[in-house]
């Protein structure tokens, strides 16, 4: 038999109103009270009726979220988080990948409105805003996750990724490289916008211009071709900033096929900082983003967004770190070489 409200309040040792107002996130419960209610409904796998609830126009403790690609590990970790924190709160999560199509963000976007879920945590990127529409125009609470798009007025959770493309700059400059080249993600996507941003401008404070041409833009399964485009030119760089583990993950390769030395003959940077960083070969030294601290964040102030749909949304903007790893290392000059 299944749990239901009466079996969880009765072991509680409260009314099923209290359980109801637990589950709902309201009323004057103390924290420690409430942790223990809802240990109870975890334990007793109670779970409302979703179609139930619906019906009656009631929560159905049912999130979406949008993300480009699930077997990527920063998006998997980040749905992870999203998932647990979710839990916490008496909530489960449906896990939609978009490959940062619009027409697929508009597909899922319809089909969570039509499972009446309570809320959507946008991590994908986008095209056109207008994929949106149905969501927002509809009452669908909705945050944003690692993304930002300013004409839309909702709670947001992002990394500053300005700092974090400067702090890559400032670790290779601080090495003795001047030689950049930046391998970006699609223009479309505003995190990666951000990161080449403050590279740049950090590499040009100290004097350095990067030439175009070494800064080039991929998807993940193409980052590996892109390196050795880069890697293959005349005057190769010395050091190349990668705009997610994926893709210095694929400069890794490229460098390995083509009998190149990492970090001997060419530096690596990447961003993220996924469990596959430590991993490489060799370990790759990246921009730290707290991934578990995003993913719990942006359910928090989605589910407070939920209970009060008048409050003015939050933008919380969280700091990256330098990883250090074996990736990167001082630049060595040769005889006809020279640090200008």
């Amino acid at each position: 038999m299944k749990a239901t409200i009466y079996d969880v309040a009765k072991e509680a040792g409260v009314s099923i109103a209290t359980v109801s107002l637990v589950i709902n996130g309201k009323g004057k419960i103390s924290e420690e009270r409430r942790e223990e209610i809802r240990q109870i409904i975890m334990r007793m796998g109670y779970k409302p009726s979703m179609i139930a609830s619906a019906l009656t126009g009631k929560k159905t403790y049912a999130l979406g979220l949008l993300v480009p690609d699930i077997s990527n590990p920063f998006f998997a970790e980040i749905a992870r988080a999203v998932e647990d924190e979710g839990q916490r709160h008496g909530y489960s999560v449906f896990i939609c990948s978009t490959d940062n199509k619009d027409e697929k963000v508009e597909h899922y976007a319809a089909l969570l409105q039509q499972k009446n879920v309570d809320g959507v945590i946008i991590g994908t990127g986008l095209k056109e805003l207008s994929v949106l529409k149905p969501l927002l125009q509809g009452g669908v609470p909705v945050a944003l996750l690692a993304r930002e798009f300013p004409s839309v007025v909702v709670p947001s959770v992002v990394v500053d990724d300005y700092a974090g493309g400067a702090a890559a700059a400032e670790h290779l400059i601080s090495l003795g490289h001047r030689h950049l080249a930046v391998l970006a993600e699609q223009d479309s996507i505003s995190s990666s916008r951000e990161r080449v941003r403050g590279f740049r401008h950090t590499a040009e404070a100290a004097g350095i211009t990067i030439d175009p041409a070494f800064v080039l833009s991929s998807g993940i399964k193409e980052g590996k071709n892109k390196a050795q485009e880069l890697l293959q030119m005349d005057d190769r760089p010395t050091a190349i900033f990668c705009c997610n583990d994926m893709l210095a993950i694929g400069a890794l390769r490229a460098a390995k096929e083509m009998g190149l030395r990492i970090p001997q003959d060419c530096s690596i940077v990447g961003f993220d900082d996924t469990v596959l960083a430590s991993v490489t070969d060799p370990p790759l030294t990246t921009i730290a983003q707290p991934i578990e601290q995003m993913g719990q964040t942006a359910v928090q102030l989605l589910i407070r967004q939920i209970g009060q749909p008048g409050e003015q949304p939050e933008r919380i903007v969280l700091t990256p770190s330098l990883s250090i790893r074996q990736s990167s290392m001082a630049l060595r000059l040769y005889p006809e070489q020279s640090i200008s």
